[in-house]
This record gives C-alpha cells, sequence and structure tokens, in this order.
C-alpha cells in the first residue's frame, strides 16, 4: 500500500515509469498496474520532473518593488542604495509577511528547495531572525538555506564581521561575502581570505557574491579558488554571478578557469538579473553580463541557474519560475541545441541541488518524494512552454495543482481546444 502513486510520467531522462510513494520516500519507480494507494495522480504523457532548486536569492527584499521608491538607474549601487534606505523602515514583521508570500509562489511552482542571502549589516539583525522565522515555518514543504550576506562590506561596514558571525552563532547555513564592494581589490581578497578562514572552523559552506561588476581587473574569483584548495573546502563553496569574466580576457581565463574546476567550485549566474544590471555604462557595442557559462561547463565545473530577486529593489520583475530563469539564461549563453537545453533543465534541477549539498533529492528510490508533474512532454518542451506544474509534491504531499493551459478557440474550421504542446524529435 503506498501513500500516493504518481502514473506514467515521462522522466527526464525519457524513461516512462510510475512512482510509489510511502512515508514520505519515494519507494518504487516500477510498473505498479494493480498497487493499491490512497492517492493517485495521473501524469501519463507528462513530464515528471525533481522539484526546482534557486542557489541563489534575497528573501529579505523580496517583494518589497516601490518601497520606500523605485530604482530608476537600474543599477547595482543603487539597488544596494535603496536596500539601505528601505532597511531604515522596514520591519521585521513586513519581511516574514513577504518572504511567506513569496513561498506560496514558489511552492505553486514546484520551487521547493531555496538558498537566500540575507543582509548582515544590521546591528538589529532583524532579516537574519525574520528568515530563520521563514524557515522554520516553511520547512515541512520548502528547505530555506540561508547564507550570511555581508551586503555593504564585510570590512567596509563597520559592524558587519562582528553581525555575520552572530548571524552565523544564531544558526544561519552557509558563510557569504561580497569582495568586489570592499574599498580596496586587497581589502576584497583579505575577505575572501577570512570568510573562508570561518566557513572551513565551523564546517560550513561558502557562497560568495564574486565580481559582480563590468570590470575585468575584478578577479576574486581567482582568491576564492586559491582559498577553496588552501582550506581543504573543495565542494563546498560557490561564486555567484561572475560577470567580470564577459569582460576578461581569454588568455586570463584560460588560467582562471582550470583553478576554479580543480576547487570544484559551483558557478550561480543568475541570467535575468545579470543582463539587467551589467553594462549599464556602456553605449554600444553593449555587453550583457553573463559570465562563461558553456567554457565552465566544457570544464567539468558545475553551472546552475539563479533567480536572485523578484519585485525587489534590483529588479521590478519575476514570479518564483525557475523555468524562466533558464528560459532567459539559454538565449543569453546561446545554448540552443537539444543537448544544451537538456542541460539548461538540468542546470535549475540537478545541478542546483548539487550546489546546495542536497543529499536526498532526486527521482530514485530511497529519495525524498519530492516532484513536480509539468503540461510539457520532455524537459526542452518544458523550457519552451514555461509549463504549467499539474501537481506538485513535496514531501511526499500533494501541496499544489494547476489547471492545464488549454485554449478555447471559436474559428471556423478549426479545433475548439488549443495545445501549444508541440514535440519536435531532434
Amino acid at each position: 500500500m503506498f501513500d500516493l502513486i504518481v502514473k506514467g510520467g515521462n522522466l527526464p531522462n525519457g524513461q516512462v515509469a510510475d512512482i510509489g510513494i510511502r512515508d514520505g520516500l519515494i519507494a518504487a519507480i516500477e510498473p505498479l498496474d494493480g498497487a493499491e494507494a490512497a492517492e493517485t495522480v495521473e501524469a501519463q504523457g507528462d513530464l515528471v520532473s525533481p522539484p526546482f532548486v534557486d542557489p541563489h536569492f534575497h528573501m529579505d527584499a523580496t517583494l518589497s518593488y516601490g518601497l520606500p521608491r523605485i530604482n530608476e538607474s537600474g543599477t547595482l549601487l543603487e539597488g544596494i542604495g535603496l536596500w539601505g534606505e528601505l532597511k531604515e523602515i522596514v520591519t521585521q514583521d513586513d519581511m516574514v509577511t513577504r518572504a511567506l508570500e513569496y513561498c506560496d509562489w514558489a511552492a505553486s511552482m514546484g520551487l521547493l528547495s531555496i538558498r537566500s542571502h540575507v543582509d548582515t549589516c544590521d546591528d538589529r539583525l532583524l532579516g537574519v531572525e525574520a528568515m530563520l522565522d521563514v524557515r522554520a515555518k516553511v520547512k515541512d514543504y520548502i528547505d530555506l538555506q540561508l547564507v550570511a550576506f555581508p551586503q555593504d562590506g564585510f570590512y567596509r561596514d563597520p559592524t558587519a564581521r562582528e553581525n555575520t558571525i552572530r548571524a552565523l552563532d544564531m544558526g544561519v547555513d552557509v558563510v557569504g561575502g561580497i569582495p568586489h564592494f570592499e574599498r580596496t581589490m586587497a581589502d576584497g581578497a583579505a575577505s575572501v581570505k577570512e570568510l573562508c578562514e570561518i566557513a572551513a572552523e565551523r564546517g560550513l559552506q561558502v557562497d560568495m557574491h564574486c565580481d559582480e561588476t563590468d570590470d575585468p581587473m575584478s578577479r576574486h574569483i581567482e582568491t576564492l579558488a586559491y582559498e577553496t584548495t588552501r582550506l581543504g573546502l573543495q565542494g563546498r563553496v560557490a561564486g555567484s554571478h561572475l560577470t567580470s569574466m564577459h569582460s576578461m580576457d581569454n588568455y586570463y581565463v584560460s588560467k582562471l578557469l582550470p583553478m576554479v574546476a580543480e576547487a570544484e567550485i559551483s558557478a550561480i549566474p543568475n541570467p535575468l538579473i545579470n543582463i539587467v544590471i551589467q553594462g549599464r555604462h556602456d553605449s554600444f557595442p553593449k555587453r550583457r553580463g553573463l559570465t562563461r557559462v558553456k567554457e565552465m561547463l566544457a570544464m567539468g565545473i558545475n553551472v546552475g541557474w539563479g533567480q536572485d530577486c523578484v519585485l525587489d529593489p534590483w529588479y521590478s520583475l519575476g514570479t518564483a519560475d525557475m523555468l524562466d530563469v533558464a528560459f532567459m539564461g539559454l538565449h543569453v549563453a546561446q545554448m540552443t541545441s537539444p543537448d544544451e537545453m537538456r542541460t539548461c533543465f538540468d542546470m535549475v534541477t540537478a545541478n542546483n541541488a548539487k550546489t546546495l549539498g542536497l543529499q536526498d533529492y532526486g527521482l530514485r528510490v530511497g529519495a525524498q518524494a519530492s516532484l513536480v508533474v509539468l503540461d510539457a512532454s520532455n524537459p526542452i518542451e518544458a523550457l519552451r512552454l514555461r509549463a504549467a506544474r499539474l501537481c506538485v509534491v513535496s514531501k511526499g504531499r500533494v501541496i499544489s495543482r494547476t489547471p492545464r493551459a488549454d485554449a478555447s478557440l471559436s474559428i471556423a474550421g478549426r479545433p475548439g481546444r488549443v495545445r501549444r504542446r508541440h514535440q519536435v524529435k531532434p
């Protein structure tokens, strides 16, 4: 007897299978004709995927767009300044309310694991307390990792170092930083060194906002790779954004990428935000700030797309849809071959799960029973359509359902219903 059976779905690898769920775990992936279950989800012809994972988000700021004003320039620096203004008027309850609403969106979109940076440049640590509260409130359906993030600079802000350590003592999961926002390149490199040492001492992961700039001389990823190897942190470190790499010369990158690969650092480009914020000082030709995604993948580096922002001081759009993120990413990175598009789907599922260190993730017997049924036949079609999430299962329980996105058509001689699903065999 199963608690739940998902019947006849197409798995991302092309297999057609029934999935039996018991006690919050996947108990069987095999034909289950005749098996009994308390509930059955019919998925014939639909894609059944592991849940979406966002490795880079700012939940303390989400859904605050327009408060106290709008980012008129669209730049990173104005966004940081605007966030500083918002921190002066925001309350802990405001942050919790907005974050929980976002988590409702995420749950409905099958986004069940999120790593969120939380600002530690506030002596009250209201954001830290708020996000710890949210983490506890959503733990039964969303796994929320928190990063201690000294938004205004680990050294640049006079109390950031103390507050970041306090946040880690309070139970924040991951050590963060922003070296390119320090006063000097030397301070940035020193912050990477000390933050990695703190993580090593505490046995924690590292996720560093790294080189989110158009300046090709911003090379803190090199320091991050060196410190990762020196301290034995391989496989526990991520570099987020890495946008300066789009402007670096090829010779230097030919040295840099092997260092990143050797250090087993995961890379987190955030295509929606990177292409909007970067290149604001350019005329033409005008850069779009996505890092070297295809080159890193070719080096065997784990790369995953991140959402970064939704309706906040830096970004005026967003819906918690990781397929939107991958859809934009594949366009900007020009990853349009069938294999590359399938990789883009992996970059919002399995690759990101690896970055977060999720041990019980995936469609396999014994894994946590979290999955998504999509109104698409395969990963490429899911990306093309940004497919509806027909059913979301979290930890063995159905938590969301969405109707199919069919349209009713009233045109003489044409079908009465239109579906945009159209499988093309490459």
